[in-house]
């Protein structure tokens, strides 16, 4: 089963979470591999090294793309974007994990960091080796969507970032 999870508001990455969680309590096994996020500490990370071995996640990103002080090259971003995909592929090939979470993957094919039709071939071979796929990121493209069991869409309202509130490391990573 394939789910996505997009749009502009806050969630996507903690719906998948959510997921995670329950799977894990019904004693299974996940793994998460992250896109964009850099490297920085964030409580996501924290979290999945106390829920070992059951529950992994793998930052393959470089963080965001052109903003906030981004130094590196959009070659370096692409190649960081395909580690992740040959991540994910070596991880799952052995069978062991139930749901594995793409995370931020959309964000990265509409920054042209992965070509979408290398995305959905690893989908196809991922179906046959996880039970549940979850992608998330803003602007999932069509393609996703159409072949999506489920689809939810962050809807933005509100946000304390409106207010000039910066993200938070316990709430917001």
């Amino acid at each position: 089963m394939l789910l996505a999870f997009t749009g502009n508001g806050k969630g996507k990455t903690t719906a998948a979470l959510g997921n995670a969680l329950r799977l894990l309590g019904a004693g299974k096994q996940a793994i998460m591999i992250q896109f964009i996020k850099g490297t920085w500490d964030s409580g996501e990370h924290n979290s999945a090294l106390r829920l070992a071995p059951d529950f992994k996640i793998i930052k393959t990103g470089k963080g965001f793309v052109g903003i906030l002080g981004d130094n590196l090259t959009i070659d370096e971003h692409r190649d960081a974007a395909e580690m992740g995909i040959l991540t994910a592929r070596k991880e799952i090939a052995h069978g062991k994990y139930h749901l594995l979470i793409l995370d931020e993957i959309h964000n990265a094919i509409a920054l042209g960091l992965i070509p979408l039709s290398y995305v959905m071939a690893f989908l196809d071979y991922a179906k046959d080796k996880v039970e549940y796929t979850i992608t998330t990121g803003r602007d999932a493209p069509k393609e996703i969507i159409d072949r999506a069991d489920l689809v939810t869409e962050m809807l933005e309202i509100k946000h304390p970032y409106q207010k000039g509130i910066k993200a938070t490391k316990d709430l917001d990573f």
